[in-house]
């Protein structure tokens, strides 16, 4: 139903309009009184890139974020990740994410990229302890930031903003008429645009999620995933029916697509009783870091990568890198 208000393909939205008028006059103010000093932003000693996005729902965010910090490495570049930690509940914050940290203390996110990329991460509703948490562990060269684009306590050097190449911005309305925390004019002011999927426009940056091989979640083995046999998709993510696309383009029909909310907590029956025997569970990664320590015999994932094509991308690279240079 959201997603028909949204689009808007239900009249619904209409109903909503004046929260999105109220929603936008707040957040409107709020960077208006951080603009004005009104309010104090906090500036990291070492420069700070956002990757983030203008509407709720999963927009490919997180591979992006692997993505840099992937590319940064290549470079030479020690990147540290900042991340609020959205599904975690940590007994402390700053929480420093380690090979022990669960997704019930950091959230999925978090330890996705920390397990992905080695980078050090870390979480907190504010960034700026986050930042500073990371910086009295580590000697680094930068720091990306996992969202927050709206986080105008925290001041950054670039901005990046990952858009849904499908859905865009769906009607444009704010929340909750519509999905846009701020409107799409926004882009003007940040310094690369990610489209994933759909077809990218000038000076924008093409990005395509490349899948894997599907990865026993309890062995580790891979295969193909076309030889799993009869799989039961399943996603919690922020935009499931992506991941069922790309199975299906992959070749995969599954006997069931099962969509779950984002950040979904998972517990060992109720993924059990999905299946009938025979059958295959084939998750996202992001859905596999929650479910490991209770794992069975027949559950898989499919890892992704981000394929980032476009004029833009190598100049964004060279920019950061020589951002980072100037500091050292």
């Amino acid at each position: 139903m959201i997603e028909r208000i949204w689009s808007g393909r239900s009249p619904l939205w209409l109903l909503l309009w004046p929260f999105s008028l109220l929603y936008g006059a707040i957040t409107a103010l709020i960077r208006f009184s951080y603009r004005r000093g009104w309010r104090k932003s906090w500036r990291a000693p070492l420069p700070v890139v956002v990757v983030g996005n203008l509407t709720a729902g999963g927009n490919g965010k997180t591979p992006v974020v692997i993505w840099l910090v992937e590319a940064l490495q290549q470079r030479g570049l020690r990147a540290g990740v900042v991340s609020r930690g959205y599904g975690g509940k940590a007994d402390h914050y700053p929480l420093l994410v380690t090979a022990l940290t669960s997704t019930e203390q950091a959230g999925d996110e978090p330890v996705l990229i920390a397990q992905r990329t080695g980078a050090p991460v870390a979480v907190a509703p504010k960034r700026r302890q986050a930042i500073e948490a990371l910086l009295q562990q580590d000697s680094l060269d930068v720091i990306i930031t996992d969202d927050g684009l709206q986080h105008y306590a925290l001041q950054r050097d670039r901005e990046i903003v990952v858009v849904d190449g499908v859905r865009r911005f769906g009607n444009g309305w704010w929340l909750p008429a519509g999905p846009m925390r701020e409107r799409a004019d926004r882009l003007r002011q940040v310094d690369a645009v990610i489209i994933n999927g759909g077809e990218a426009q000038r000076e924008e940056i093409a990005m395509q999620l490349q899948p894997g091989l599907a990865t026993n979640l309890l062995t580790g083995e891979t295969r193909p995933p076309e030889q799993l046999g009869a799989v039961v998709a399943m996603a919690g993510i922020g935009h499931p029916p992506r991941f069922f696309t790309t199975l299906k383009q992959q070749g995969i029909m599954p006997v069931a697509e099962i969509a779950f909310a984002d950040h979904h907590a998972y517990s060992e029956d109720e993924l059990n009783r999905l299946l009938q025997p025979g059958q295959q569970l084939l998750m996202t990664e992001k859905d596999a870091v929650k479910c490991r320590h209770f794992a069975q015999q027949d559950w898989w994932y499919l890892p992704v990568d981000a394929h980032l094509t476009g004029k833009a991308l190598t100049p964004l690279l060279d920019d950061i890198e020589q951002l980072c240079r100037r500091t050292l």
